[in-house]
């Protein structure tokens, strides 16, 4: 299983950025996918953008072209940078690897991102 340790989030007011950064403890470069997914108080987790080996991403339609998703194989590190944040965005953000050879799916412990102004 693959650790995962975000980091990144803070407070910010609408309409700025953040970049979120997850570093995984092995090299990333045969995870099969690595991704975010993001649950606000009271909600459940669900997915924001997903990163594939073969360089396809994937993203929710709620993130309407503000988001991008990232990888870099030498640092073993996926982002997720994020502009024109929402109030709405606000939710502790949570880094994902699915590891297609033993079939472990990982997760971090999280990062909070709060959008207030």
């Amino acid at each position: 299983q693959v650790q995962l340790v975000e980091s990144g989030g803070g407070l910010v007011q609408p309409g700025g950025s953040l970049r979120l950064s997850c570093a995984a403890s092995k090299a990333i470069n045969t995870l099969y996918v690595m991704g975010w997914y993001r649950q606000a108080p009271g909600g459940q987790r669900e997915q924001v953008a997903l990163h594939f080996v073969s360089d396809d991403a994937k993203y929710a339609d709620f993130t309407e072209g503000r988001f991008t998703i990232s990888r870099d194989n030498a640092k073993d590190t996926v982002y997720l940078q994020m502009n024109s944040l929402k109030p709405e965005d606000t939710a502790v953000y949570f880094c994902y690897a699915y590891d297609l050879g033993d079939g472990v799916r990982s997760w971090g412990n999280g990062t909070q991102v709060t959008v207030s102004s």
